[in-house]
Protein backbone atom coordinates (compact mmCIF):
# COMPACT_ATOMS: atom_id res chain seq x y z
CA UNK A 1 0.00 0.00 0.00
CA UNK A 2 1.31 3.47 -0.94
CA UNK A 3 1.60 6.00 1.89
CA UNK A 4 2.06 9.63 0.86
CA UNK A 5 4.86 11.71 2.29
CA UNK A 6 3.13 14.66 3.99
CA UNK A 7 5.98 15.70 6.29
CA UNK A 8 7.54 18.99 5.17
CA UNK A 9 9.73 19.61 8.22
CA UNK A 10 11.23 17.82 11.19
CA UNK A 11 11.55 19.02 14.79
CA UNK A 12 14.72 18.31 16.76
CA UNK A 13 14.59 17.56 20.48
CA UNK A 14 18.14 18.93 20.67
CA UNK A 15 20.79 18.20 23.27
CA UNK A 16 18.64 19.23 26.23
CA UNK A 17 15.20 20.60 27.14
CA UNK A 18 16.67 22.56 30.06
CA UNK A 19 17.13 26.28 29.12
CA UNK A 20 20.01 26.76 31.58
CA UNK A 21 21.86 23.72 30.21
CA UNK A 22 21.25 25.02 26.67
CA UNK A 23 22.80 28.40 27.54
CA UNK A 24 25.94 26.71 28.87
CA UNK A 25 26.06 24.45 25.80
CA UNK A 26 25.69 27.50 23.52
CA UNK A 27 28.81 29.15 24.98
CA UNK A 28 30.77 25.88 25.08
CA UNK A 29 29.99 24.71 21.54
CA UNK A 30 30.41 28.19 20.06
CA UNK A 31 33.93 28.14 21.48
CA UNK A 32 34.52 24.59 20.22
CA UNK A 33 33.38 25.49 16.70
CA UNK A 34 35.60 28.59 16.66
CA UNK A 35 38.58 26.40 17.67
CA UNK A 36 37.71 23.88 14.92
CA UNK A 37 37.63 26.54 12.19
CA UNK A 38 40.67 28.54 13.35
CA UNK A 39 42.76 25.48 14.30
CA UNK A 40 42.22 23.66 11.02
CA UNK A 41 42.67 26.86 8.99
CA UNK A 42 46.00 27.35 10.79
CA UNK A 43 47.09 23.83 9.78
CA UNK A 44 46.09 24.52 6.14
CA UNK A 45 47.86 27.89 6.17
CA UNK A 46 51.00 26.34 7.68
CA UNK A 47 51.09 23.57 5.06
CA UNK A 48 50.58 26.04 2.19
CA UNK A 49 52.91 28.86 3.28
CA UNK A 50 55.46 26.48 4.83
CA UNK A 51 55.71 24.70 1.46
CA UNK A 52 55.00 21.32 3.08
CA UNK A 53 52.82 20.22 0.15
CA UNK A 54 55.82 18.34 -1.30
CA UNK A 55 55.47 15.79 1.48
CA UNK A 56 52.52 13.39 0.91
CA UNK A 57 51.85 13.30 4.67
CA UNK A 58 51.19 17.06 4.80
CA UNK A 59 49.40 16.97 1.45
CA UNK A 60 46.81 14.65 3.03
CA UNK A 61 46.89 16.47 6.39
CA UNK A 62 45.88 19.67 4.58
CA UNK A 63 42.79 18.00 3.12
CA UNK A 64 42.00 16.27 6.43
CA UNK A 65 41.83 19.74 8.02
CA UNK A 66 39.59 20.98 5.19
CA UNK A 67 37.25 17.98 5.62
CA UNK A 68 37.17 18.54 9.41
CA UNK A 69 35.92 22.11 8.89
CA UNK A 70 33.27 20.97 6.39
CA UNK A 71 32.24 17.99 8.52
CA UNK A 72 31.62 20.00 11.69
CA UNK A 73 29.99 22.84 9.69
CA UNK A 74 27.24 20.49 8.50
CA UNK A 75 25.88 20.12 12.07
CA UNK A 76 27.54 22.57 14.51
CA UNK A 77 26.18 25.99 13.32
CA UNK A 78 22.59 24.70 13.17
CA UNK A 79 22.95 23.03 16.56
CA UNK A 80 24.43 26.18 18.13
CA UNK A 81 21.62 28.40 16.78
CA UNK A 82 18.99 25.86 17.91
CA UNK A 83 20.28 26.12 21.49
CA UNK A 84 18.81 29.65 21.60
CA UNK A 85 15.33 28.82 20.24
CA UNK A 86 12.43 26.83 21.68
CA UNK A 87 11.26 25.15 18.47
CA UNK A 88 14.17 23.55 16.61
CA UNK A 89 12.96 22.82 13.07
CA UNK A 90 14.56 21.78 9.80
CA UNK A 91 12.87 21.36 6.43
CA UNK A 92 12.57 17.91 4.85
CA UNK A 93 15.02 18.93 2.09
CA UNK A 94 17.37 20.48 4.65
CA UNK A 95 17.26 17.25 6.65
CA UNK A 96 18.19 15.14 3.62
CA UNK A 97 21.02 17.56 2.73
CA UNK A 98 22.34 17.41 6.30
CA UNK A 99 22.18 13.60 6.26
CA UNK A 100 24.11 13.62 2.97
CA UNK A 101 26.73 16.06 4.29
CA UNK A 102 27.35 14.17 7.54
CA UNK A 103 27.96 10.87 5.71
CA UNK A 104 29.84 12.44 2.78
CA UNK A 105 32.43 14.28 4.87
CA UNK A 106 32.50 11.62 7.61
CA UNK A 107 33.20 8.82 5.14
CA UNK A 108 35.74 10.96 3.25
CA UNK A 109 37.56 11.54 6.56
CA UNK A 110 37.67 7.78 7.21
CA UNK A 111 39.21 7.19 3.77
CA UNK A 112 41.74 10.03 4.20
CA UNK A 113 42.84 8.58 7.55
CA UNK A 114 43.24 5.18 5.85
CA UNK A 115 45.31 6.70 3.03
CA UNK A 116 47.47 8.52 5.61
CA UNK A 117 48.12 5.18 7.34
CA UNK A 118 49.25 3.72 4.00
CA UNK A 119 51.52 6.74 3.53
CA UNK A 120 53.16 6.07 6.93
CA UNK A 121 53.54 2.38 6.05
CA UNK A 122 55.39 3.20 2.81
CA UNK A 123 57.54 5.89 4.51
CA UNK A 124 58.69 3.55 7.30
CA UNK A 125 58.74 0.15 5.61
CA UNK A 126 59.92 1.20 2.13
CA UNK A 127 61.85 4.45 2.70
CA UNK A 128 64.08 4.11 -0.39
CA UNK A 129 61.08 3.87 -2.71
CA UNK A 130 58.87 6.31 -0.80
CA UNK A 131 58.97 9.26 -3.23
CA UNK A 132 58.56 6.92 -6.20
CA UNK A 133 55.53 5.14 -4.75
CA UNK A 134 53.92 8.25 -3.23
CA UNK A 135 54.46 10.62 -6.17
CA UNK A 136 52.11 13.55 -6.76
CA UNK A 137 50.07 11.78 -9.44
CA UNK A 138 49.36 8.81 -7.15
CA UNK A 139 48.56 11.11 -4.22
CA UNK A 140 46.05 13.01 -6.38
CA UNK A 141 44.40 9.75 -7.47
CA UNK A 142 44.19 8.50 -3.88
CA UNK A 143 42.69 11.82 -2.77
CA UNK A 144 40.15 11.69 -5.60
CA UNK A 145 39.31 8.14 -4.51
CA UNK A 146 38.53 9.34 -0.96
CA UNK A 147 36.07 11.95 -2.29
CA UNK A 148 34.42 9.54 -4.75
CA UNK A 149 34.15 6.87 -2.02
CA UNK A 150 32.57 9.35 0.38
CA UNK A 151 30.09 10.50 -2.28
CA UNK A 152 29.02 6.96 -3.22
CA UNK A 153 28.53 6.00 0.43
CA UNK A 154 26.44 9.07 1.27
CA UNK A 155 24.32 8.95 -1.90
CA UNK A 156 23.37 5.34 -1.05
CA UNK A 157 22.36 6.38 2.49
CA UNK A 158 20.23 9.28 1.24
CA UNK A 159 18.65 7.21 -1.57
CA UNK A 160 17.54 4.61 0.99
CA UNK A 161 15.91 7.26 3.21
CA UNK A 162 14.37 9.46 0.48
CA UNK A 163 12.22 6.64 -0.90
CA UNK A 164 10.58 6.08 2.51
CA UNK A 165 7.18 7.64 3.34
CA UNK A 166 6.90 10.01 6.32
CA UNK A 167 3.40 10.83 7.57
CA UNK A 168 4.08 11.80 11.19
CA UNK A 169 5.21 12.07 13.91
CA UNK A 170 8.05 14.35 12.80
CA UNK A 171 10.07 14.80 16.01
CA UNK A 172 13.70 13.59 15.93
CA UNK A 173 15.36 12.78 19.26
CA UNK A 174 18.67 14.21 18.10
CA UNK A 175 20.31 17.55 17.22
CA UNK A 176 20.87 16.72 13.52
CA UNK A 177 19.46 14.41 10.86
CA UNK A 178 21.15 11.02 10.94
CA UNK A 179 20.00 7.75 9.42
CA UNK A 180 18.90 5.77 12.49
CA UNK A 181 16.79 8.53 14.16
CA UNK A 182 15.13 9.43 10.82
CA UNK A 183 14.34 5.77 10.00
CA UNK A 184 12.35 5.55 13.26
CA UNK A 185 9.88 8.11 11.87
CA UNK A 186 9.10 6.30 8.60
CA UNK A 187 5.51 5.09 8.15
CA UNK A 188 6.58 1.67 6.91
CA UNK A 189 8.70 -1.31 7.90
CA UNK A 190 12.36 -0.22 7.71
CA UNK A 191 14.00 -3.51 8.68
CA UNK A 192 15.55 -4.20 5.24
CA UNK A 193 16.59 -0.55 4.80
CA UNK A 194 18.14 -0.63 8.29
CA UNK A 195 20.12 -3.76 7.43
CA UNK A 196 21.43 -2.21 4.18
CA UNK A 197 22.31 1.05 5.98
CA UNK A 198 24.20 -0.84 8.71
CA UNK A 199 25.96 -3.03 6.12
CA UNK A 200 26.98 0.05 4.10
CA UNK A 201 28.33 2.01 7.07
CA UNK A 202 29.64 -1.05 8.92
CA UNK A 203 31.62 -2.36 5.95
CA UNK A 204 33.36 0.98 5.48
CA UNK A 205 34.07 1.52 9.20
CA UNK A 206 35.17 -2.05 9.91
CA UNK A 207 37.07 -2.48 6.61
CA UNK A 208 38.99 0.76 7.10
CA UNK A 209 39.71 -0.04 10.75
CA UNK A 210 41.07 -3.50 9.85
CA UNK A 211 43.31 -1.95 7.17
CA UNK A 212 44.57 0.58 9.73
CA UNK A 213 45.28 -2.15 12.29
CA UNK A 214 47.20 -4.23 9.73
CA UNK A 215 49.18 -1.16 8.59
CA UNK A 216 50.27 -0.22 12.09
CA UNK A 217 51.00 -3.81 13.07
CA UNK A 218 53.37 -4.11 10.09
CA UNK A 219 54.89 -0.70 10.93
CA UNK A 220 55.52 -1.62 14.58
CA UNK A 221 57.09 -4.96 13.61
CA UNK A 222 59.38 -3.28 11.06
CA UNK A 223 60.47 -0.64 13.62
CA UNK A 224 62.25 -3.34 15.64
CA UNK A 225 64.92 -3.43 12.93
CA UNK A 226 65.57 0.32 13.04
CA UNK A 227 67.81 2.41 15.29
CA UNK A 228 66.52 4.03 18.48
CA UNK A 229 66.48 7.47 16.77
CA UNK A 230 64.62 6.03 13.76
CA UNK A 231 62.05 4.42 16.04
CA UNK A 232 61.55 7.66 17.95
CA UNK A 233 60.94 9.73 14.81
CA UNK A 234 58.63 7.11 13.28
CA UNK A 235 56.60 6.73 16.47
CA UNK A 236 56.32 10.52 16.77
CA UNK A 237 54.62 10.89 13.37
CA UNK A 238 52.61 7.68 13.71
CA UNK A 239 51.54 8.43 17.28
CA UNK A 240 49.53 11.50 16.29
CA UNK A 241 47.81 9.58 13.51
CA UNK A 242 46.98 6.63 15.78
CA UNK A 243 45.50 9.03 18.37
CA UNK A 244 43.24 10.63 15.73
CA UNK A 245 42.16 7.20 14.43
CA UNK A 246 41.21 5.99 17.92
CA UNK A 247 39.16 9.05 18.92
CA UNK A 248 37.37 9.10 15.54
CA UNK A 249 36.76 5.40 14.93
CA UNK A 250 35.67 4.61 18.50
CA UNK A 251 32.46 6.71 18.44
CA UNK A 252 31.79 5.92 14.75
CA UNK A 253 31.98 2.19 15.47
CA UNK A 254 29.51 2.56 18.35
CA UNK A 255 27.06 4.49 16.15
CA UNK A 256 27.14 2.67 12.82
CA UNK A 257 28.32 -0.92 13.34
CA UNK A 258 25.12 -2.05 15.01
CA UNK A 259 21.50 -2.86 14.03
CA UNK A 260 18.97 -0.11 13.34
CA UNK A 261 18.49 0.97 16.96
CA UNK A 262 18.92 4.21 18.87
CA UNK A 263 20.20 4.76 22.42
CA UNK A 264 19.95 7.70 24.80
CA UNK A 265 23.76 8.03 24.68
CA UNK A 266 23.77 8.56 20.88
CA UNK A 267 23.66 12.37 21.08
CA UNK A 268 26.67 12.56 23.39
CA UNK A 269 28.61 10.10 21.22
CA UNK A 270 27.66 12.11 18.11
CA UNK A 271 28.96 15.31 19.75
CA UNK A 272 32.29 13.53 20.15
CA UNK A 273 32.83 12.63 16.49
CA UNK A 274 31.15 15.69 14.89
CA UNK A 275 32.67 18.38 17.15
CA UNK A 276 35.28 17.13 19.63
CA UNK A 277 37.36 15.09 17.15
CA UNK A 278 37.62 17.86 14.50
CA UNK A 279 38.66 20.20 17.33
CA UNK A 280 41.34 17.86 18.68
CA UNK A 281 42.89 16.97 15.29
CA UNK A 282 44.86 20.25 14.86
CA UNK A 283 46.07 20.09 18.47
CA UNK A 284 47.22 16.48 18.17
CA UNK A 285 49.08 17.03 14.89
CA UNK A 286 50.61 20.31 16.11
CA UNK A 287 51.73 19.13 19.55
CA UNK A 288 53.16 15.79 18.39
CA UNK A 289 54.73 16.87 15.08
CA UNK A 290 58.06 18.69 15.17
CA UNK A 291 57.92 19.66 11.47
CA UNK A 292 54.49 21.29 11.81
CA UNK A 293 55.63 23.17 14.94
CA UNK A 294 58.76 24.33 13.11
CA UNK A 295 56.70 25.55 10.12
CA UNK A 296 54.33 27.40 12.48
CA UNK A 297 57.27 29.09 14.21
CA UNK A 298 58.60 30.22 10.82
CA UNK A 299 55.15 31.47 9.88
CA UNK A 300 54.90 33.44 13.14
CA UNK A 301 58.45 34.83 12.77
CA UNK A 302 57.64 35.95 9.22
CA UNK A 303 54.44 37.68 10.48
CA UNK A 304 56.28 39.48 13.33
CA UNK A 305 59.08 40.48 10.96
CA UNK A 306 56.61 41.85 8.43
CA UNK A 307 54.76 43.85 11.11
CA UNK A 308 58.06 45.25 12.45
CA UNK A 309 59.37 46.34 9.05
CA UNK A 310 55.90 47.58 8.11
CA UNK A 311 56.03 50.01 10.97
Amino acid sequence: MYISNNVTEFIFWGLSQNPEVEEVCFVLFSFFYLVIVLGNLLIMLTVCIGNLFKSPMYFFLNFLSFVDICYSSVTAPKMIVDLLVRKKTISYVGCMLQLFGVHFFGCTEIFILTVMAYDRYVAICKPLHYMTIMDRERCNKMLLGTWVGGFLHSIIQVALVVQLPFCGPNEIDHYFCDVHPVLKLACTDTYIVGVVVTANSGTIALGSFVILLISYTVILVSLRKQSAEGRRKALSTCGSHIAVVIIFFGPCTFMYMRPDTTFSEDKMVAVFYTIVTPMLNPMIYTLRNAEVKSAMRKLWTRKVSWETTGK
